[in-house]
């Protein structure tokens, strides 16, 4: 009997396709997304071009607004509403000294979803709300989550140490599902997940979504220097480094010249002033320059899974496969 290939073929992405509608979640409905993935957001990386790849793959691209004044803001939000009509959001550093300004943009301007980091986003919350925004904070520990819960907050990101960038104390294993417990919020897992397997394990631990940062650095619409996604893809199992310890703030890189003589100079007997003044402008000298003796390559632990280059939303479709296949798999566990 003949076999018609094409048909099969056909079928299996038919197949394929009914696997990925199936995974949904009160966060797709909430937030009017397709997947329930987030892409980080990244300073001085994820721009608007970044953002618009991945909400058009299905998941929720993020804007870092980082340490940038509001103009660059507003141009970055401009460009992914000129690329994409579906849901993206931006990410408030509350550290920035332009916080306030930023604040008051994504109100004005009626971003979908702000997501914070490094603060408490109490004193914008009611006007963000106003606005019709879904506010959602990093946090990294379960009593803050408790506290954006009664501010009002739709959702909260819980991130692991794994993670790149600014870290707090707790893994990720531990902190999702204690989080989890303490709010009656969506909980979005981040930290050290880079895959379906991520995907699938943040689900029994209680999430409803999961966050990824550095699986987006080889995607193809990330605007990094080469030289940054090669060393990502070249990452090995021990390829990070934590530093800023000694000055309040951990932050986890790519284990470079740079971040070898900052770990130093943490031990040393400079100034904390020195020792922030070292590390000025080296993410820039990475992002932009690929500067391998003087940039700062931000980067999770699970740069070792980052393998290829490949368009954003091909990420954002093959993490939700794997994780449809894991799940629907799972019941050889049980008996």
């Amino acid at each position: 009997m003949a076999i018609n290939f094409q048909a099969v073929f056909c079928g299996v992405r038919c197949v394929k396709a009914l696997v990925i509608v199936m995974i949904k979640t009160p966060l797709c409905e909430m937030l009017g997304i397709e997947y329930p993935i987030f892409q980080g957001g990244m300073a001085h990386i994820s721009d608007g071009r970044l953002a618009a790849a991945v909400s058009n793959g299905g998941g929720l691209g993020i804007i870092a607004a980082g340490n940038a004044p509001k103009e660059y803001v507003c141009e970055q939000i401009n460009i992914a509403r000129s690329l994409t009509d579906k849901p993206f959001g931006v990410n408030i550093m509350l550290m920035s000294p332009h916080a306030d300004d930023i604040a008051k943009l994504v109100a004005d301007m009626r971003v979908s979803v702000v997501t914070t980091g490094a603060g408490n986003p109490a004193k914008y919350i009611a006007s963000w709300k106003e606005a019709g925004i879904h506010v959602i904070p990093v946090v990294a520990a379960a009593s803050m989550a408790k506290l954006m819960e009664r501010l009002g907050v739709c959702a909260v990101i819980s991130e692991g140490g794994e993670s790149g960038g600014h870290i707090g104390d707790m893994n990720s294993m531990v902190l999702i599902p204690m989080i989890c417990d303490a709010v009656k919020l969506p909980v979005i897992a981040a930290g050290g997940i880079a895959d379906g397997r991520g995907l699938a394990a943040a689900f029994m631990l209680g999430a409803c979504g999961v966050q990824m940062g550095t699986r987006f650095l080889s995607a193809d619409e990330c605007n990094i220097h080469p030289a940054y996604k090669e060393k990502i893809l070249k990452a090995s199992d021990r390829c990070t480094i934590i530093t800023g310890k000694r000055l309040g703030h951990p932050v986890r890189s790519l284990r470079t010249p740079f971040s070898r003589n900052y770990e130093k100079m943490e031990y040393s007997g400079i100034t904390d002033d020195e020792l922030e003044a070292f590390a000025v402008g080296s993410l820039r000298k990475a992002v932009v320059e690929g500067d391998p003796e003087n940039g700062c390559f931000l980067a999770g632990q699970t740069a070792a899974m980052v393998t290829k280059y490949q368009p954003a939303g091909e990420i954002v479709r093959e993490v939700t496969e794997e994780a449809a296949a894991i799940l629907k798999g799972a019941s050889k566990w049980v008996k």
